[in-house]
């Protein structure tokens, strides 16, 4: 991969490899953003994330059709097509499953009919000395990140202000318990904007494991670059 940011970044050939033709023929459309290498608005995983990111997709997608609209929509390596049809041909208990009684876990949430009816927050970093705010719809899985000069409460409202202009405000939006999302100054900002504020359990981080995740994907993927 330091290959392909040498070329996108520096315009530097190098050895002209079979790995790297994939990219090359998309060398004008390939950006770099904050040390992320972007197809597009799609991020290129590093190889040595790409068998998590699949194990992400498929978790909550058995179907192939429907794994690959998903991935066409964030991201894309060489070949992503035929590891989405690998990992489901490979992986039978998908079948299995679609004929079992689900688990139920302990927060089940409810799969929301319409995009940002329900969003999840949450802060990623310090990553090369920066803080980043992600905000992931529930429904498309769609997220938003913004770089964060600090996460104050005030820079906080003032980001999700800008990201809210832009998509209308959500029902619901999941956080934990930090000391600016439990803030009365925060409080006062969901009630006065008819947001119904979810506070991840305590003792159970996991409530808000959508944007966490999301925030973690994000830091390796970085940390990789």
């Amino acid at each position: 991969m330091s290959e392909v940011v040498d070329i996108v970044t520096r315009g530097k050939e190098g050895e002209m490899l079979d790995s790297l033709q994939p990219y090359l023929v998309r060398r004008n459309e390939l950006t770099v953003q904050f040390g992320c290498l972007l197809w597009g608005f799609r991020v290129i995983i590093p190889p040595p994330l790409r068998r998590q990111v699949l194990e992400e997709l498929h978790s909550g997608h058995c179907g192939m059709v429907r794994m690959k609209e998903i991935a066409r929509s964030y991201f894309w390596w060489p070949g992503l097509d035929a590891a989405i049809e690998d990992k489901v041909k490979s992986y039978s208990a998908c079948q299995k499953m679609k004929n079992m009684p689900q688990l139920v876990p302990l927060h089940p949430w409810d799969f929301p009919e319409e995009p940002w009816q329900r969003v999840h927050i949450d802060y990623a970093g310090p990553l090369e000395d920066r803080m980043f705010l992600v905000v992931v719809d529930t429904h498309s899985k769609w997220p938003e990140v913004t770089v964060m000069k600090s996460t104050s409460v005030e820079r906080t409202i003032k980001e999700l202000r800008s990201i809210f202009s832009r998509f209308g405000f959500p029902t619901q939006l999941v956080s934990d318990n930090g000391p600016q999302l439990v803030s009365e100054e925060f409080r006062s900002f969901m009630e006065a904007n008819g947001i119904q504020h979810i506070k991840s359990v305590p003792y159970h981080p996991a409530t808000n494991g959508l944007a966490e995740r999301f925030a973690q994907t994000m830091k390796q993927a970085l940390n990789h670059h």
